[in-house]
């Protein structure tokens, strides 16, 4: 009787492997011939780092890069496959014990508990097959697992599976998954983390941690004992694993290095073409002054924003050479991905002006020349002052300092708009300018990044700029495939005329518009701008060292409630400069030598005379001592 049940049962288990090879040969006639299947490659990753290598975004459909199974800690795939597949190792890419244990169970329950796919199985799935829940696709997910435990060792299948499983939280691989939860690369996870993301297997959305972290918790307990009895860590390992904990970051998405991230990617395929292969980019940006521009930015819009009527705002921060060390594009990126700093073109407003200004000096004018503040029509334009008052004669430095709008319309007329739009690309305005006299008052619309960009020579000592976020790209073995060189058109301005325009820069901070910016001694320049109706509030200035640029309005481009420069963006600049330049040496502006010499209120007293800054509008006074060629002479020989 024995013999005989023995006798039949191989005689049944014989046709029962020939028809398993029937079913298997059947669908396999379904797919394309194996000498057409391959693995399809990793999507690449672009890993995009600050200029002291801190992780500012990674970019790709996976959000992590490629590792390699040498690179992670032990426990990390024992996790996996503790909890995944225990028989990895050892079964051909199909595990029948697995297979007919998950049958039993989902009978004994009469409902769908547990599956029986191993790594190899779900690794073909997601490489090759649609998520279809049918006997089809199921066949031809068995069939592919068979090819690929023929033609790849078991450390590539895991190396694979590791690298391409979906996690939750948009991170395919466990290293975007380990940057995701715990930011860090997947190399650094402890043990806990290891089985936390292991965890995440069975369904992502439900056991992340960021989402639930009891459940997270729960499961990563199972993991780790799971651990135990495969014997792959020790009782104690596992105790003290299980009473560890795992520290979740919760990363905002509303961060704004996403919007330098995205910048770099829409920058990328100009310098390198199309992405094969995982790169790194290294970028300008300093992340202690991203986070100071960006907390500075959201902290005043809270504030403030509602009473104002200001909904949006963009900063950006430019060193000497025109490197981009800060860019914040908006309030909050999670809701609003359009990148103000780069791409919102927006009228400058009086922020304009110096360009006028050094374009009147370039013709000969000096800081101290006499125009006169009065009603002026110009064709069929009569520009007014935003106090609705005028002064009477004043120098330019004070007509700039209370950003006079009838004297910039005067000297735009006297120099001509089309040297005034010259003047202006030279030093780095490439948005279309209309050449008419109201040029001088900002109505033609430019953005952040490149009038911050136009300010730069003044800070410079008089050197063009390209504004650039990307230093150097490279392969993750460290192969350069780009670096960049070059510095930009040379001089633009000449280091005299950059020093006038300094010392009445200043003075804008010290007794005119800007005086909510004055940076509590150090020196700087800088301008307000206001546009029509109050639709844009702007403040751009400078310091030996850096110069930023705020911008301040609503996206569909209605009106504040009274915002101008002088306000909110006045005190966002302040406080974003302040920031980033703790433990910068203080330092002179380019051609300015001693403190500026304040300038008093215009008034409607008599001309001021030439040379006279300082003097009230009227008063007659000496040189200033120091000054001059005899005053030079005396220093050297006394008397």
């Amino acid at each position: 009787m024995f013999k005989r049940t023995v006798y039949w049962g191989l005689v049944a288990g014989l046709w029962a492997f020939i028809g398993f090879v029937g079913v298997m040969g059947y669908y396999a006639a379904h797919l394309p011939p194996p000498s057409e299947w391959e693995v399809p490659k990793r999507p690449p990753n672009v890993k995009i780092v600050s200029q002291s290598g801190q992780l500012v975004a990674n970019r790709g459909d996976t959000g992590g890069e490629a590792v390699r199974l040498e690179q992670l800690p032990a426990y990390l795939p024992q996790a996996v496959i503790a909890i995944e597949d225990r028989r990895f190792r050892s079964h051909f890419g199909i595990d029948p014990i697995g297979l007919v244990r998950a049958v039993v169970v989902n009978l004994v329950e009469g409902r769908l508990v547990q599956g029986g796919s191993t790594l190899t199985q779900q690794l073909a799935k997601n490489l090759f097959l649609e998520p279809d829940r049918t006997i089809s696709r199921k066949m031809q997910e068995v069939v592919m697992a068979l090819w690929l435990e023929q033609n790849f060792s078991k450390d590539q299948i895991l190396e694979m599976y590791l690298n391409r499983v979906y996690l939750g939280a948009g991170a395919y691989g466990v290293d975007a998954a380990a940057r995701r939860y715990f930011d860090k690369p997947a190399r650094y996870v402890t043990l806990k983390e290891a089985a936390t993301l292991a965890g995440l297997l069975k369904a992502p959305s439900r056991y992340a941690p960021t989402n639930s972290p009891d459940l997270a918790e729960d499961r990563a307990r199972t993991v780790i004992l799971a651990m135990k009895d495969a014997g792959v860590i020790s009782d104690r390992d596992a105790k003290d694993a299980i009473a560890a904990s795992a520290t979740v970051v919760a990363k905002s998405v509303g961060a704004s290095n996403n919007y330098v991230a995205d910048w770099v990617m829409e920058e990328l395929p100009s310098f390198i073409g199309q992405i094969d292969k995982d790169v790194i980019v290294d970028t300008t940006i300093d992340m202690d002054m991203q986070r100071a521009a960006e907390e500075t930015l959201k902290r005043k819009l809270a504030e403030q924003g509602d009473k104002l009527g200001v909904s949006q705002g963009a900063v950006v921060t430019l060193d000497r050479n025109g490197a981009v060390k800060a860019l914040v594009g908006g309030r909050d990126y999670s809701k609003s991905q359009f990148n103000r700093a780069v791409n919102a073109h927006r009228q400058p407003g009086s922020a304009f002006k110096p360009f006028v200004y050094l374009a009147a000096l370039e013709r000969g004018l000096t800081p101290e020349t006499i125009r006169v503040d009065e009603p002026v029509t110009i064709g069929n334009w009569s520009p007014k002052n935003y106090s609705r008052k005028h002064y009477g004669a004043v120098t330019l430095t004070q007509a700039l300092s209370y950003s006079l709008n009838t004297v910039a319309a005067k000297l735009a007329h006297e120099v001509g708009p089309k040297r005034v739009v010259e003047t202006a690309r030279r030093l780095g305005i490439s948005s279309p300018l209309q050449a008419n006299p109201a040029i001088a008052l900002g109505t033609s619309e430019v953005t952040p990044i490149e009038i911050a960009a136009a300010y730069v020579p003044l800070s410079n000592g008089g050197y063009g700029v390209v504004p650039h976020v990307i230093r150097q790209i490279r392969t993750v073995d460290g192969k350069v495939l780009y670096a960049r060189n070059g510095s930009g058109p040379g001089r633009v301005v000449n280091p005299l005329i950059v020093g006038r325009m300094n010392r009445m820069m200043a003075e804008t901070l010290q007794t005119g518009t800007g005086k909510k910016a004055s940076l509590d001694g150090r020196p700087a320049g800088g301008k307000t701008g206001t546009s029509q109706d109050f639709r844009d509030g702007w403040f751009i200035g400078y310091t030996n060292q850096l110069t930023t640029a705020v911008w301040l309005g609503n996206d569909d481009n209605s009106p504040t409630r009274r915002a101008t420069g002088g306000s909110l963006p006045a005190e966002i600049w302040k406080e974003t400069m302040l920031a980033e330049h703790r433990n910068v040496p203080v330092a002179a502006l380019p051609g300015v030598l001693e403190e500026p010499v304040r300038v008093a209120e215009p008034g409607n007293g008599g001309p001021v005379p030439p040379g006279s800054i300082g003097a009230e509008p009227g008063q007659i006074v000496r040189p200033e001592p120091g000054r001059g060629p005899l005053n030079l002479i005396k220093r050297i020989f006394g008397g």
